[in-house]
C-alpha cells in the first residue's frame, strides 16, 4: 500500500500505461498474425502497411525493442514477398511441365 500521494497517483497511472501497452501489443500481434495467414499476395500486401505503421509505433513508445520491430517487419515482408513470388511461379511450372512432355513423345516417335 502506497504511503504518499504521489506514490498513489504513480500506480495509477503505472496501471493505465500496463492495460495500454498490453491492449497494443495484442492488437498488433493479431495484426501480424492475420498478414502471415493471408491466402493470396493482394490480401497480405494490403493488411502489410498498416501492420508495419502498428509495429514502428510500438518501438517509438518503447513496448517492444527497434531491432525487434526490425525483425517482425523484416520476416513479414519476406513472407509477403514469398506470396508474390509463389504466384508468379505456378504458372510457369505448367508451362515448363507441357514442354518437357512435348518433347518426351516428339523423343519416343
Amino acid at each position: 500500500m502506497a504511503n504518499h500521494k504521489a506514490t498513489e497517483k504513480d500506480t495509477r497511472q503505472v496501471k493505465k500505461r500496463r492495460e495500454r501497452n498490453r491492449y497494443q501489443g495484442k492488437t498488433t500481434r493479431n495484426a501480424i498474425r492475420k498478414v502471415a495467414a493471408a491466402t493470396s499476395f493482394d490480401e497480405a500486401s494490403k493488411d502489410l502497411a498498416g501492420t508495419i505503421a502498428m509495429i514502428d509505433k510500438l518501438a517509438k513508445n518503447n513496448i517492444i525493442h527497434k531491432n525487434k520491430a526490425s525483425n517482425l517487419k523484416s520476416k513479414l515482408t519476406k513472407k509477403v514477398n514469398a506470396k508474390k513470388n509463389a504466384v508468379a511461379e505456378k504458372p510457369v511450372k505448367a508451362k515448363a511441365k507441357a514442354k518437357k512432355a512435348a518433347v518426351k513423345k516428339a523423343t519416343k516417335r
